[in-house]
């Protein structure tokens, strides 16, 4: 081996080395946030303060089961969600023909790339069959944008064989008018607008979350938190 060719192969192996480091220190600050989620005391201040992996190309992920940290975080319903800059989608889908199929699983986005629920439409349901009937029910961690609800209310405005309903944990900028006007309209649409409480974030827990055989334990202002945020839409919904 000349000169070149030696220098060419340190030079490569170094890039490999480096590459590894930065994977493997990427790997563990993840798995130290989820250590730092899962240890949270009920106090919001501890989640409020985490540092989340720095985020690479913005991507839209898709899965059967997200990690248990991620679930309590995000889906917890604050009323201001300070931090929690994802969108998670639970789905079921139910196809209703001679056999009835069902499907499940989740999808997680950034928000300065494609949303949740657009990708649901590109990435999960890609097909309708207009002679089919379809029952899906999605449990998100906040109420969809106003962009993303008037796409879906177009969506099944264009296919009546297409029943929605969804749970929502949080909504989103509830106090903005805008945001009234794309629930109201997702209402007009269709669409069932629900407040997730114990028994959806339950499910959520046993169908969408690894959850290592823990059983689901709320945390203490949950249920004061569902009611807050149920007010809060049917005073949207009631007052058109």
């Amino acid at each position: 081996m000349d000169n070149k060719q030696g220098k060419e192969a340190g030079a490569g192996i170094k890039f490999q080395s480096a590459m590894a480091e930065k994977q493997t220190k990427k790997k563990n600050k993840i798995v130290g946030n989820e250590k730092n989620v899962e240890g949270e005391a009920g106090g919001e201040a501890a989640t409020e303060n985490l540092e989340f992996p720095e985020l690479g190309p913005f991507e839209t992920i898709t899965g059967q089961r997200m990690p248990s940290a991620f679930f309590k975080f995000h889906f917890k319903n604050v009323e201001y969600s300070s931090g929690r800059h994802k969108t998670f989608l639970c789905y079921s889908v139910e196809k209703q023909g001679k056999e009835c199929e069902r499907s499940e699983g989740y999808v997680e986005d950034e928000h300065a790339g494609t949303h949740a629920e657009k990708a649901f439409f590109t990435d999960i349901f890609t097909e309708c069959d207009g002679s089919l009937r379809y029952s899906i029910i999605w449990y998100v961690s906040s109420s969809p944008c106003t962009v993303c609800a008037a796409k879906i209310a177009e969506y099944l405005s264009k296919c009546p064989n297409v029943e929605l309903t969804i749970f929502m944990a949080r909504l989103f900028m509830w106090e903005e008018a805008e945001i009234h006007q794309g629930l109201r309209q997702l209402q007009a649409a269709g669409c069932r607008l629900r407040i997730m409480k114990g028994p959806e974030y339950n499910y959520c827990w046993n169908t969408y979350v690894d959850n290592e055989g823990e059983a689901f334990t709320p945390w203490e202002d949950l249920q004061d938190s569902c009611t807050f945020y149920e007010e809060k839409l049917h005073d949207i919904l009631q007052h058109a």
